[in-house]
């Protein structure tokens, strides 16, 4: 439940969610055999079924060698039988010629960069026992490790003279109870005074600090902690990467992003800023003090004048208007550079010459890329098409961006910045997708029950019959916030879905980025109100069309989607012969109390139940979907993992309790080694299996 494009690329994610989806955290029992390329599975049928999504190739990254003929990047290839994953790098010239791959081992390289002289390739890898800094040759040949630093660390960048680098490193926090615990090594039990004690997936027992060290080629010294132990996180936790902590071009100033908050004050806040730190006499300083909301990812502009950074307004509001807010350094006159473009502003990348910036944002469903010039703040669109398109680097006349759509997997093309020609320079899964055939795409605009114009995405299943009549899917949509655009994802996909001979109807509801800061904000306070309306309005108008079976309709969402799901089983009368809930929200009351990001809570749902005077929280409480429980009449499939602190796995339980208590037809699936995903490959493929079998128990 949680908009986070502001804080990938997601490294995405740090690497959840790096386009490639991290490797599994449970580690396989067959060492012996590592991934190092692509399986080809099996595509006789000429659909895509699960155990093709994980045989796909994930492309995620990439950096542009110094002399800017050379692209490097990094394919993420699963094993079902293993059960995990491995990234391998490749590099190609920008043209797209001479693709090569440069590692084959068994475990993952990420953080991946060109050394500053192009001599070298630094990386992450755990190949020592821990993740350490490792470089090679650009051929692959040479690899040597750089680092080997206890504990191993999570991150790092070079300093543009080569002379030092920075990395980041979790620290332990002190145990203020040690105390008690004298005498007792196995004791288990947790004792905790204050807020945030866990954080996503896993139990607050670090912070994430960042270091500096000499370097000269052949290993590191000198350590030190810039942030001199204060118990705060940089990059923030859980998501943040690499792109929240940045060195100006002179090597003298670290930026970085931090929330100097600690405890219930962190819990409650999204009051992140950007902090100097001078390398010369180790000061630091808050570059955005009195700057309330989110302020993450700093990028120096190459001759060292200007940083900008995205930041968001409000406090507590964590789907605030992602704004590109630029700074003069020589006067430290801070500009508000798309305070006239109603869209977000992410993945910042400044122009060579440093006059104009590029980044990407979402609009009507499509993520494109655009440009930022300083001197008069004019912003011109250079892509368009239904796509994605995620990070994005300069590489002379042409843009080097990693783009997707929802019939294609990620690659990576170029973009030319004057005439917006576009060029596929990767072809990960050439052999797999030609074998395929997708379900076309389809963009409607439908009136809501207001008379509002709502964009709703259609997509048909593969070789579709207007004269048959299909079951249909209303997909709900989690965040709440966020964009519903063209992502290709590896459990929601909507072509595996009508692969299936289902139709999918995905509407963009009111709370859907890419419309504007009004829609997008219709949602707080309001789950259960124009949201809702504004699904039916998608399922009913789509059970119009005489090549939809209206008696054969069903409702599948995951996080806020999954609150949909279990709201609509209470109000739908009669509409869904099936429902699907993942990770959902039941009881608004309990996950006030059991979620972690307190801030969420009290902006979208209003503030505690026990404010008997806030009228909004109040009408927000009493539309929980475990209130109308007694109207459910639809199976319903709850599916949930025991490590997902955001929505606890309770919300679950009660809610398939409450199914069969009350004669509802109901299944429960539980993973207790996943989080608010699902990402180990044999649960993936688990997942669609329930999934599609209990849609076709009940719709087919």
């Amino acid at each position: 439940m949680k908009k986070i494009q502001f804080y990938l690329m997601m490294s995405i994610v740090a690497i959840w969610i790096s386009a490639c989806e991290a490797p599994s955290k449970k580690e396989s029992t067959k060492q012996d055999a590592p991934i190092i390329g692509q399986s080809m599975p099996d595509v006789s049928g000429g659909k895509l079924t699960p155990e093709i999504l994980w045989a796909l190739g994930r492309v995620s990254g990439h950096a542009i060698s110094p002399d800017g003929q050379s692209i490097l990047y990094g394919i993420s290839y699963y094993s079902v039988e293993q059960n995990k994953g491995n990234r391998e790098l490749f590099t190609m010239d920008v043209s797209g010629e001479n693709n090569k791959q440069i590692t084959k081992s068994a475990k993952s390289e990420f953080n991946e960069m060109w050394r500053p002289d192009g001599e070298k390739i630094g990386f992450l890898c755990a190949e020592s026992g821990s993740v350490q800094m490792w470089e090679m040759n650009p051929d692959g040949t040479g690899r040597t490790m750089i680092t080997d630093i206890e504990g191993g660390i999570t991150g790092f960048k070079y300093a543009p003279d080569q002379s030092k680098i920075l990395y980041t490193k979790e620290i332990p926090i002190p145990n203020k109870f040690a105390d008690l615990y004298k005498g007792l090594p196995d004791a288990t039990g947790r004792l905790n005074d204050d807020l945030m004690y866990r954080h996503w997936d896993h139990w607050v027992d670090t912070w994430s600090h960042i270091f500096v060290a000499n370097y000269d080629g052949l290993k590191v010294w000198d350590d030190r902690d810039i942030m001199e132990g204060e118990p705060f996180d940089s990059p923030l936790s859980p998501f943040g990467g690499m792109e929240q902590i940045n060195w100006s071009p002179d090597g003298l100033t670290i930026a970085y992003t931090c929330k100097k908050l600690t405890g219930k004050a962190y819990s409650l806040s999204t009051n992140s800023d950007i902090y100097l730190y001078d390398m010369e006499n180790g000061g630091t300083v808050n570059m955005t003090k009195g700057m309330m909301g989110f302020d993450v990812a700093p990028e120096f502009s190459p001759d060292g004048r200007y940083i900008a950074w995205q930041s968001m307004e409000r406090d507590g509001y964590e789907s605030d208007k992602n704004r590109l807010f630029v700074m003069d350094i020589e006067t430290n006159q801070k500009f508000y550079g798309t305070e006239n473009f109603d869209q977000n502003a992410d993945g910042l990348t400044w122009a060579s010459d440093s006059k104009s910036l590029f980044f990407t944002s979402d609009w009507h469903s499509r993520t494109q890329i655009y440009r930022y010039f300083i001197e008069d703040g004019k912003i011109i669109q250079l892509t368009e098409g239904m796509v994605d398109y995620k990070s994005v680097t300069e590489a002379g006349d042409f843009l080097v961006a990693v783009r997707n759509s929802i019939a294609q997997p990620a690659d990576l093309f170029s973009v030319n910045m004057k005439t917006g020609e576009e060029k596929q320079l990767t072809f990960a899964n050439k052999d797999i997708l030609d074998k395929l055939t997708m379900g076309k795409v389809e963009e409607r605009w439908m009136k809501t029950f207001d008379g509002e114009d709502m964009l709703t995405l259609i997509i048909y299943p593969p070789n579709f019959d207007p004269n048959k009549k299909y079951p249909a899917l209303l997909y709900c949509k989690g965040g709440p916030q966020g964009p519903l655009s063209q992502n290709f994802h590896y459990r929601w996909n909507y072509e595996l879905m009508a692969a299936n001979d289902y139709i999918i109807v995905a509407p963009n509801r009111r709370g859907v980025s890419g419309f504007g800061q009004a829609w997008q904000e219709q949602i707080s306070g309001d789950y259960h109100g124009k949201s809702m309306q504004d699904y039916l309005t998608a399922i009913d108008e789509m059970a119009k069309e005489p090549f939809v079976d209206a008696d054969r309709l069903g409702a599948v969402g995951a996080s806020a989607g999954g609150y949909a799901v279990y709201y609509l089983a209470g109000i739908h009368e009669g509409r869904f012969k099936a429902l699907i809930a993942h990770d959902g929200i039941f009881n608004e009351e309990a996950q006030y109390l059991e979620t972690e990001e307190m801030w969420f809570e009290n902006w979208d749902i209003g503030g505690p139940f026990w404010d008997k005077k806030n009228k909004i929280a109040q009408e927000a409480y009493a539309h929980s979907p475990h209130k109308f429980v007694g109207n459910w009449d639809a199976p319903i499939l709850v599916i949930h993992g025991e490590h997902d602190y955001r929505v606890v796995y309770t919300q679950g339980m009660t809610a398939f309790n409450a199914a069969i208590l009350n004669g509802v037809p109901a299944e429960y699936l539980h993973f207790p080694d996943e989080n608010h995903w699902v990402l180990q490959p044999q649960n993936g493929i688990l997942w669609q299996r329930v999934f599609f079998n209990w849609l076709d128990k009940w719709l087919k």
